[in-house]
C-alpha cells in the first residue's frame, strides 16, 4: 500500500489493523463501512444535501490526512480533485470524493496484490 503516493507507514498500518475487510468488499460497501459514502437526507418531496456519517472514525482520520498529501503528489488524485473543484464542487466535498477514490485504489491494490503503477 505504501507504493501509492500519499500513503505512508501510519496509513498502511492503520488500514491493516482497523480495516480487515480491505480487499474483500467492493468499493461501495467499503466506503460505507469507513463512513465516506454520501448519505441522503430525503423525505417525500424534500431533497436534502448529501453528507458523510458514521463508520470507523480512526480510519477516516488517517485516510483524510493521506488524501491531503495524495492530492498534492499523486497525479491521479490530483487531476480528480482539480477537476471536481473546476466544475464548482466545494473543496471539502472534492476532498471527500478523493478519499473515496483513494480507498478504492487501496482496496484494488490489496485485492490484486500488485503495487501502485503510475499510468
Amino acid at each position: 500500500m505504501t507504493s501509492v503516493p500519499g500513503v505512508g507507514e501510519v496509513t498502511s498500518h492503520t488500514l491493516i489493523a482497523e480495516l480487515p475487510e480491505l480487499g474483500r468488499l467492493d468499493r461501495r460497501r467499503l466506503a460505507a463501512l469507513v463512513g465516506v459514502a454520501p448519505i441522503n437526507r430525503d423525505s417525500g418531496q424534500m431533497r436534502g444535501r448529501r453528507s458523510i456519517a458514521g463508520g470507523r472514525g480512526e480510519v477516516r482520520k488517517v485516510l483524510y490526512m493521506a488524501t491531503l498529501v495524495a492530492i498534492r503528489w499523486n497525479p491521479v488524485l490530483k487531476a480528480h480533485y482539480q477537476g471536481l473543484v473546476e466544475r464548482g464542487r466545494p473543496k471539502k466535498v472534492a476532498l471527500v470524493a478523493c478519499m473515496r477514490r483513494l480507498l478504492g485504489i487501496l482496496n484494488a491494490i490489496v485485492r490484486s496484490g500488485t503495487p501502485w503503477q503510475s499510468a
